[in-house]
Order: structure tokens, then sequence, then C-alpha cells
């Protein structure tokens, strides 16, 4: 078996953004479905997938798909997966599940019968009758959806962005795989300067920096995969020499993080410590109503208080109206600013030139965007 069929999860809305770093990648093969991203691939790319997708929850192997409208068809197409070719005879093997409109509805049960049936399937390849789970972690999930049950390995463990770097945040931290997404929606290359005035734990500015030069984002973190007996350390070790000869540690950056609380620019200053970036960043106390800079053109991008509670829904609208103020003039600029606020638009002053419907974790957005004219040429 040299191809294997990959599955790589997405936030809603960023499923075209992470179907574009798989080819990106290399991948052509790519087909993008509600939440992911499905495409043919040799083992190596579970390595690759894990270690420079920026935008995916996960990286899964699709064991195999069919149509199951009783336990019995669930056991016996699970027992006729070929398991053995991932699973070894020691490994820990958890199932959890979930189903949306099938008549297969009892998780726990269809967990139970996927959890069986997997057990016969190794017992019949391996000629032992007890499995003792003490070995390498591969979670299996049983997913039905309109009576189609998917059977999925998870090769990454942790989720995706858990990069390694944030141990500590704010209340609302803003995941590093929608940061990711938030900067490659905009026009922003390392070559410009960007700022974001509501850095909060510093992700969005700490993001920006290993795409602008070009870091792998999981090259500083392990994954489930490497675990495994049958993947071959040469393809993980292959991997990573890869992401280290297209790494750019020399690309000057000009990238400020701001934020009212200087604790938080604290927390901000050692996140981007432990990135690996102790002076290519910038992170300053300011409040926007004191932002302003010489440089012709740049990007601003952020995620300010939504507003959601009441008590906060005065300072959010006060806080849109003074960035408006701030930033509108500052036309050969580009703004970015993601939001749940229905009045976004009126309070910043202006029309975005183009809006996007994004989720931040269960929250629906909007990512407001604000395109900067094109600087005189001097």
């Amino acid at each position: 078996m040299n191809k294997i069929t990959l599955i790589a999860t997405a936030a809603m809305g960023l499923e075209a953004i992470v179907a574009n770093e798989v080819r990106q990648l290399g991948y052509k093969d790519v087909t993008v479905e509600n939440g992911k991203v499905i495409f043919e691939a040799d083992f190596k790319a579970i390595a690759r997938a894990n270690l420079w997708l920026r935008t995916a929850d996960r990286v899964k192997i699709l064991v195999g798909e069919f149509n199951a409208v009783s336990f019995e068809e669930l056991f016996e197409q699970t027992k006729a997966l070929p398991w053995a070719d991932f699973i070894s005879e020691d490994s820990e093997f958890p199932v959890i599940g979930r189903s949306v409109k099938s008549r297969l509805y009892s998780v726990p049960d269809c967990q139970a019968i996927v959890k069986k049936a997997v057990v016969e399937s190794l017992k019949k390849s391996y000629h032992i009758e007890w499995f003792e789970e003490i070995g390498a972690f591969q979670r299996i999930e049983v997913a039905i959806h309109k009576d189609i049950a998917s059977l999925t390995i998870d090769t990454s463990g942790t989720g995706l962005h858990k990069r390694g770097y944030r141990y500590l945040h704010n209340e609302a931290p803003l995941k590093e795989t929608l940061a990711a997404a938030l900067i490659q929606l905009t026009n922003w290359n390392a070559d410009k300067p960007l700022y974001d005035p509501f850095c909060g734990s510093g992700t969005i500015p700490i993001e920006a920096a290993m795409i602008g030069q070009n870091i792998a984002p999981g090259i500083n973190r392990t994954f489930a995969f490497e675990n495994w007996n049958w993947f071959e350390q040469k393809w993980i070790d292959e991997v990573q020499e890869e992401a280290e000869d297209v790494a750019k540690y020399d690309q000057p950056l000009q990238i400020i993080g701001g934020d009212v609380d200087h604790t938080m620019i604290e927390l901000a200053q050692n996140n981007a410590k432990e990135a690996g970036f102790p002076d290519a960043l910038r992170f300053k106390q300011i409040q926007i109503s004191d932002f302003s800079t010489e440089d012709e053109s740049g990007v601003v991008i952020g995620n300010p208080p939504y507003g959601d509670r009441m008590k906060d829904k005065s300072y959010a609208e006060n806080l849109y109206r003074e960035l408006g103020r701030v930033l509108r003039p500052m036309d050969t600029w580009s703004v970015y600013i993601i939001t749940s606020h229905p009045h976004f638009e009126k309070l910043y002053g202006a029309k975005a030139t183009k809006k996007r419907k994004l989720y931040n974790g269960n929250i629906k957005t909007d990512f407001y965007q604000f395109w900067g004219k094109r600087p005189r040429k001097k």
C-alpha cells in the first residue's frame, strides 16, 4: 500500500484555506467538504501535513467509509477494514464517536461496537486473544453522518493549534490556527509592516512572524504518529530537514503588537521568546487612540473585544469608533478586523471592501477587510 487517504479537519469557513495549504505542499488530489479537506498521499505526508498545515485542526487517516444502518452492518464492515496496517498489537486504541442525522444515533453503542470489531480484526491478524494497550496512542473515531460511517485514526495527538509556544494566554485567546488563517486572508507579506493593536498574548504577531520567515508551525512540538512503530523515522527526519532548508531565519520583520494591558505585553513577549522570536517582534503598551506611524503603508489586523456581554458592549462600541477615527485617515494602510458585533461598519465609520464569515470557536463572526489605496510612487 503506497497511498493512503488523509483528512485535514478544519473549522467552519477555513476549509478553502486549508485546501490551498494542502495543494502548496504538492498534493493535487484534493476534495473539500464541510469541516474537512480530503487528499490522497504517501505515508510521509502524515509528517509533512502535521508539520506544515497552519490552519487545519488535525490530520487523520481514513481507514474506511461505508453505509451502515444497523449495528450488525457497522460491526461487520468495521471488522473487515485493514486495522493491522495501522495499529500495532501493543497500541492503545480508544474509540470516540459522533452521529448526525443517522439511524445509528446512540454514540456510546457505536463506539462499543467499533471497539469490539477492531479487536476482532486485530485478533485475526496478530493471532492473540488479549490486547494490553500499553503502547503508542492511536485514537480511532467513528463519525456517522446521514448513515455513512467514516472510520479514522488521528495522527496529530493534541490539536494542531498547540504550537508549543503559548503556555499562558488571556481569557479569550484566539486559536493559533485561526490567527494564521486571518493573516493569510490579508495582503500582508514580510516586506510590509504589520500592527496588531489588540495583541493579547501575542498570537497574531507570532503567527505572522512564522509565516514571514516560512517557519513550519509544528517544528517545535511532537505528534502522535512519531510513537507508532510502523512509521519510519527517516520520513520524520526528511520532512524536518526540508523545513529547515526552506526557513528564512534572516528575513527582517516589522511586526508590532500593542495592548492596553501591560500584563498582556509581558505575556506576549514571553510567548514570542518561546516561539523563537526574542528580538524580531516588538510589543508595547498602547491605546489605539495613541497609535501613529511614519510608514507609508502596511497592514493592521486585530481581534478586539466583541462586547458580547451587556456590561462590555458600550466599551467595545466606543473602541470601534476610536479605531475608525484613527485608522480611516491612513488610507494607504489595509485594515482587517474580526468581530461578532453586527454594527461594526457603522461604528467604524466605513463600509468594508469585503467581509468573510468565520467562526471564532463557537462565536459567529465577520472578518472585515478595508483595503488600502496603492501608495503614490516617489
